[in-house]
């Protein structure tokens, strides 16, 4: 389907952060846009501000009449999250209109473009938002999809007026392979996603191929240790390609020096906390070298990147209390999540607030979770976010709490986290999990500054 031809799109599952994403470019070409999802949200009530209609019931008869029968300029757009028995989805699969997975829209989009993917089971969001927020603070410009809100546009899409594109590329179900980028970028290789791959093996054959994807002269980066070939390796190592060094914690920020085999930039100022983060801003640092974008700009635009909203997002630092919030929902993304506040904050009592995310997940990695979910101080388990999953007997939080070894632990729902901590008064809070724990980051917020 030709970009061009596209008047119409339906989005199923509009909600999502990615298709979320697609809606606003589209509307922003002057397209009709529509869509459906099961929950109202502060990005669904966002977008219906923007003018996108937005239907909350599962039903034929919410449809606008240009959906109801089947047009060739029309475009159905669907997340696979979306129930098979959606009777949406199957309305659209009966009246035979275009149905495609928000990659593959991606890769209609971006193609004849200037393609910079990246993926990884983790980093990508960040990683990704960078990139554009250095293209775009630069002057160099770009079009940009990310996966989440980032706090320098309020948004998951940047439109640019060259034909540069950054894209971040899901590993779930494989949808990556849908695109053929320039330059390419793979964070991280851990298992995830064993519910689609069966193994760590088949998880690692997908990005194998997602990397033999690239255009002909394109340029693949990958972090340090990752089992690619023909990449250029960069991490905070002093055996990578592209390095950061000498880095360290000043003030509340870190601070580090990048060199790569032609370039050095001293000193540079980085909002976002963590060696994970250090790296994450490497590979970026390293693209836009590439691209022929100035050393001084890009350490300027780093300083004042402000982030993406759900990646340790301060919530509330007012000299008594600090809340942080974070998506991090897989063991080495809490691994990395938790050594970054323990680097700023050494001394003071870290208190987790942490919804598992998918039986599955909880499943495969119980272990992993247990271990380092017992490295904390206290912790606050809620019960498991099941998103498109069915329960599986024996898999809850309870089955979790019965592997962590920390003393300080309690499993509790979410209607009485906000009066545990008004109660308690923690000094340092986190929340994390990919689930609605946000849900609580108000009334949290609400009664951590009234304290």
């Amino acid at each position: 389907m030709e970009l061009s031809k596209i008047n119409r799109v339906f989005f199923v599952g509009i909600g999502g952060i990615g298709m979320s994403a697609l809606a606003r470019y589209f509307a922003k070409r002057g397209q009709v846009v529509c869509g459906y999802d099961k929950t109202k949200t502060k990005l669904t009530e966002t977008l219906t501000q923007e003018g996108i209609l937005i239907t909350y019931l599962d039903e034929t008869a919410t449809l606008p009449n240009e959906f109801l029968d089947h047009q060739d300029d029309t475009l159905v757009v669907y997340t696979p999250a979306i129930p098979k028995d959606s009777k949406i989805l199957n309305h659209f699969l009966e009246k035979g209109f275009a149905l495609k997975k928000r990659s593959e829209v991606l890769g209609i989009i971006s193609k004849g473009m200037f393609c910079i993917a990246i993926a990884g089971t983790h980093g990508k969001t960040t990683t990704s938002s960078i990139v554009a927020h250095l293209l775009k603070d630069t002057g160099y410009d770009c079009t940009a999809f990310l996966g989440g809100i980032t706090s320098n546009y309020n948004s998951n899409v940047l439109f640019g007026e060259n034909n540069v594109v950054v894209v971040e590329a899901d590993e779930y179900d494989r949808s990556f392979l849908t695109l053929h980028p320039d330059i390419a970028v793979v964070t991280s290789m851990d298992a995830d996603h064993l519910d689609i791959y069966g193994d760590k093996s088949h998880l690692e054959e997908s990005f194998r191929l997602f990397a033999g994807q690239l255009k002909a002269e394109g340029t693949l980066y990958a972090h340090e240790g990752l089992p690619l070939e023909k990449s250029i390796s960069y991490a905070a190592s002093s055996t990578a390609i592209a390095k950061a060094e000498n880095l360290r914690v000043e003030g509340s920020k870190f601070v580090f020096d990048y060199t790569d085999s032609i370039h050095s930039i001293k000193d540079i100022s980085l909002m976002l906390p963590g060696k994970h983060n250090v790296e994450n801003t490497t590979v970026a640092i390293a693209i836009a070298l590439q691209l022929g974008i100035d050393a001084e700009k890009i350490k300027q635009a780093i300083a004042n990147f402000k982030g993406v909203k759900r990646r340790f997002e301060y919530i509330v630092n007012n000299g008594n209390q600090i809340y942080i919030d974070d998506y991090a929902h897989h063991p080495e993304e809490l691994r990395a999540c938790f050594d970054a506040v323990r680097q700023l904050y050494p001394d003071k009592k870290l208190t987790v607030i942490f919804q598992p995310h998918l039986f599955t997940r909880t499943r495969d990695f119980a272990d992993e979770f247990a271990k380092v979910l017992s490295t904390v101080d206290e912790l606050i388990l809620l019960e498991i976010y099941p998103a498109r999953e069915l329960p599986i007997d024996g898999v809850n939080s309870q089955f979790l709490l019965d592997k962590i070894t920390l003393a300080d632990k309690k499993i509790c729902g979410k209607d009485f986290v906000v009066q545990y901590v008004n109660d308690t008064k923690p000094e340092l809070i986190l929340t994390v999990g990919a689930g609605d724990i946000d849900t609580i980051i108000d009334p949290l917020k609400n009664t951590l500054n009234n304290a």
